[in-house]
Parts: structure tokens; sequence; C-alpha cells
């Protein structure tokens, strides 16, 4: 299985129509039979096809080059040629298509399964096409049109309907876990998380996706640890989950820098609906950083977190639920659940 990669560029083409047939009708007893030459074919299409069991576009660095087939010549008798082939390009949910050059976006394949991306060339009329009255034997058919080449730029962007934001080793990882059938890395040292980690919790006949994104640290605005390279999987987040680890030394601070860098990235992420947990409550069980925490956070609902406590587990996952629904999420019809956008095995299956 390929690694982890979320933005490339590659080459595409679609086919070229086929030329049209200069022919003219050969059989015995049938003196001038007349033009008779067929029509080129249609070149083949560039097609994004989204498929649930991709994760990564690990794949498209692989192979760089999409070319469609080009359509086939006409033939005599009428025939027409054969079209070109499609081809199509496996892409994860979330893609993201731009132009290589300007960077400006062409398509967010979001809710799409199928996209034509690049049409194929016409195909050429043959000469029957252009016999009259007064030119009954031309000696002329229409050449295919060309199809179109493009560098482009391919950008996965995360869709999940919560996104846990924290500095490192604030807790998201052993939360995402316990909550899903996700196996993100747990360790005693910053960082463990390098890539977004996916997984999808059920909760009272109730599905979310969540997404443990890569931790963030002073400065990521500005290229500090791993920089923005993973902030913008926070703008496909329904909520964002802000971690405060209460084993922090400087955890009262750690709210406001934490929503600094999302402005400095993008303003509109403060602005989505939030659930501030206090991780590790267990290093507090007289609950004095909690009542700090909450003083300096006047007006914020924080709620206590520690994965050896099965009660604020709870509270947690009542909140993550709540606070779905509230940013208006549909319902599915048949179970009353929301509609989960993504098989629950599908984050954990081979990419082919």
């Amino acid at each position: 299985m390929f690694g982890f990669s979320d933005e490339t560029y590659i080459d595409v083409a679609s086919g070229n129509g086929g030329n049209g047939c200069v022919s003219f009708h050969r059989e015995k007893f049938v003196p001038k039979g007349g033009p008779d030459g067929g029509d080129g074919g249609k070149g083949g299409d560039v097609v994004f096809v989204v498929k649930d069991n991709l994760r990564t576009l690990g794949h498209l660095k692989m192979v760089r080059v999409y070319r469609a087939e080009n359509g086939r010549a006409g033939q005599g008798d009428r025939c027409f040629g054969r079209a070109g082939a499609d081809v199509e390009i496996p892409v994860p949910p979330g893609t993201v298509i731009k132009d290589a050059q300007s960077g400006e976006i062409i398509k967010d394949l979001t809710g799409e399964t199928r996209w034509v991306f690049l049409k194929g060339g016409r195909g050429g009329q043959g000469n029957w096409h252009f016999r009259t009255a007064t030119r009954q034997t031309p000696r002329f058919a229409q050449p295919g049109e060309k199809g179109v080449e493009m560098r482009i730029g391919v950008e996965l962007l995360v869709i999940a309907d919560i996104g846990f934001v924290g500095f490192p080793n604030a807790g998201k990882s052993s939360l995402l876990n316990l909550l899903t059938n996700a196996r993100s890395k747990v360790a005693g040292y910053p960082f463990t998380t390098k890539i977004p980690q996916l997984g999808a919790m059920r909760y009272d006949n109730q599905d979310l996706i969540l997404a443990d994104i890569p931790g963030i640290i002073e400065g990521a605005s500005q290229g500090a640890g791993m920089g923005i390279k993973f902030l913008r999987h926070i703008s496909r987040t329904k909520a964002l989950a802000v971690f405060i680890d209460l084993e922090d030394e400087n955890y009262l601070a750690s709210y406001d820098i934490l929503m600094n860098e999302l402005a400095s990235y993008a303003p509109e992420l403060v602005q989505k609906p939030q659930i501030i947990i206090a991780s590790k409550a267990d290093e507090d069980m007289d609950g004095s950083k909690l009542a700090e925490l909450a003083k300096s956070l006047p007006g914020k609902e924080i709620h206590r977190l520690s994965i050896y406590m099965d009660d604020t587990v709870e509270d947690v996952k009542r909140a993550f639920i709540r606070t779905v629904s509230e940013s208006g999420i549909v319902k599915d019809d048949e179970t009353g659940g929301f509609t989960s956008r993504v098989d629950n095995d599908a984050f954990y299956r081979d990419e082919y």
C-alpha cells in the first residue's frame, strides 16, 4: 500500500478524434457508386472516478501521465471508426482538481462519483457527407478534432464531521483509537501522528467521521513544526474538537495559541463549532486546573476527558453528536442516524 500523499501533479490528455475516410463505392455492375467514406470515431475522455476505498493520492505519484485512446479513422462503405477508450483516474473522496499554473480550483469532487474532465475530440466526417448535386466525387474528408492536453494539480482534503486539533501529545490519538477502529500511533513523545488519521464512531445509532490532525505548535502558520502542511484538512470538517492538555505547564494559554494559528492560516476556521476538551483529567483529580481553565475561557463549555474514566468519555461522545447535529448534517431517513459518507472499514483496506 502506498504511503500517505495528499497533493501531486499529473499530465492528462483526451484522445484525438479519428479522421474521416475518403472512399468511393466499388461493386460489380454498379458503376460510379459514389462516395462512401465513413466518419472517424470520437476520442476518449479523461474521467475522474471517486473511490470510497482510497485514502491517499499515492497511486498518482506512481503514474504521472494519463492519456485517453485516440478514435480510429473511418472506413469505406460508410463504416464508422471505433471510438477511443476513456481513461479513468481513481481518486479518494475530498479530492480537488486545480490548474497547475494559476492554482485556481477547477472542480471540487466532493459529492461526485464520476466526473468527465476533458472530452475527447470529435471524429471527422467522411467524404460521404460532402456529396452534392454539383460535387459528386468529393476527394476530401474532415480531419478528426484534436484532444486536449493539460497539467493539473490534484489535492486531497480530508472529509470529516469533527477534526481534532491541539498541541502534540494532547491525547487526540488516544481518544480516536478509543472511539473508533483507527490504529493511530500513541507514544510518550511529540509528533507521533505524522499524517491525518480517520475513524468512524457509532453512538446511539448515529455515525460520525472523526479526523486526528497532526499536532499544531506555535508558529505553525508560518512554517514551524509541520507548518501548514495539514492545516488545510481542517477546512472540510463540520466542527472542531480543541484539546487542552491539563498536564501542560502552559495549558492556560493553549487555547489562544491554537486559535491564533488557525486564524493566521484561514480566519473562517475559528468560526466553526467547537468542543473544548480538557484532556488528561486524571492528572487534575481535585479539579483546580479545570476551574482555572474555565475562568480563562468565560462563557465556553469545557468537557473533562480521561480515557481511563468512562463517564468523561461518554460526555465527550454526547458533545460530539450534539454539536454535529446542531451544525445541520442531514439525518438518515431510515435509521434516524446521521448519514455516514464513508464506509467504516474503508479506511483500513488496501487502496486496490
